[in-house]
């Protein structure tokens, strides 16, 4: 063969080798970075409560491994910097729910060490009030889920001596509880919930033991509870079986992290609401934990707190779904 074109040849089949190599490396970035940001102010602390209200996270009770706590803490996630705002009133607690709804945070039920609690609150940010509202008319809990949709607040499931599947409804404007249409999931405690597109979904926790694998959304237009895929279909390689996650929304997509697994977990898991599917995104960087907490904001969301056996954490993370992942920032 001529030598020119033996020269070719070989020139020919590096550049191809080039180019796949290329392309591998492109197909093996892996999106999704988490970013440590300023550490929390107060004392570290497990099963604490959070809510946004405008472009402000707030954190307040929680257990630190020696007391319960009765701080409110807000978070400025522009600044990264933490501002301590005024005491809740009530009893010091943990293990509460709490949820935004038309400009105010909603705080309430949990256990104070004697006592399971039912009393409710409210937290205006504008003047750093805290108001006393009707009490939750549902029997007094611990390990519950709160949320709001359509105008309306929702505390359901959670444990007061046996797990839970009830939920009720909150007006604010009337100041009011009725019990809401009946959930026909399992009962559970130590579930989470996400809320995208003003539709709350709910899976996960424990009922006698056991990890629960059931999904559900609710719309509250419609009060309607719809089954979705379940967290450990036959058909798919995801297993989300856990309890004390936590779980926050960026940009129409549900996340779910950390938790107990038999043992506590770094695990992070993606849903997709248009096609109710799941998929697992770079793992949360910090140490593996339970009963941790979240800031959800349209283009990013934090976790932080929660505990790992007896030590508490104070750390807090960013996650940035659009960023390749790099373990060393």
């Amino acid at each position: 063969m001529n030598l020119k074109i033996m020269y070719l040849k070989s020139i020919a089949l590096l550049l191809i080798a080039i180019s796949v190599g290329c392309s591998s490396s492109d197909d093996d970035t892996e999106m999704g970075n988490w970013v440590e940001g300023s550490s929390f102010d107060g004392d570290a602390r497990g099963n604490s409560v959070a809510f946004v209200i405008g472009d402000k996270g707030y954190l307040v009770s929680g257990y630190n491994g020696d007391d319960y706590l009765n701080d409110l803490w807000e978070y400025n996630k522009e600044g990264d910097f933490w501002a301590q705002k005024s005491d809740f009133p009530g009893n010091a607690r943990s293990g509460a729910v709490g949820f935004e709804l038309n400009g105010k945070g909603y705080f309430g039920t949990g256990y104070d060490g004697d006592n399971k609690l039912n009393d409710f609150w409210s937290y205006d940010p504008t003047s750093n009030t805290w108001t006393q509202k009707a009490d939750f008319v549902g029997t007094a809990r611990i390990g519950a889920v709160g949320f709001s949709v359509s105008g309306k607040g929702y505390i359901g499931t959670g444990y007061d001596g046996s797990e839970l599947k009830d939920f009720w409804q909150y007006n604010d404007v009337s100041n009011e509880w009725i019990q809401s249409v009946g959930f026909g999931g399992d009962k559970r405690k130590d579930a989470v919930v996400f809320v995208i597109d003003n539709i709350a979904y709910m899976g996960t926790g424990l009922r006698n033991g056991a990890y629960q694998n059931d999904f559900y959304k609710f719309e509250g237009s419609t009060e309607t509870w719809t089954r979705l895929t379940d967290l450990d279909d036959d058909d798919s390689d995801y297993s989300v079986l856990l309890s004390n996650g936590v779980a926050f929304t960026i940009d129409g997509l549900g996340y779910i992290t950390t938790g107990e697994s038999s043992g506590v977990s770094t695990n992070l898991w993606v849903y997709n609401p248009a096609l109710d599917t799941w998929d697992q995104d770079p793992n949360f960087e910090g140490s593996a934990r339970q009963d941790a907490v979240s800031f959800s904001f349209f283009d990013r969301a934090f976790v932080l707190m929660g505990s790992s056996g007896s030590y508490y954490f104070d750390d807090n993370w960013e996650y940035r779904p659009l960023e390749e992942s790099d373990t060393d920032d």
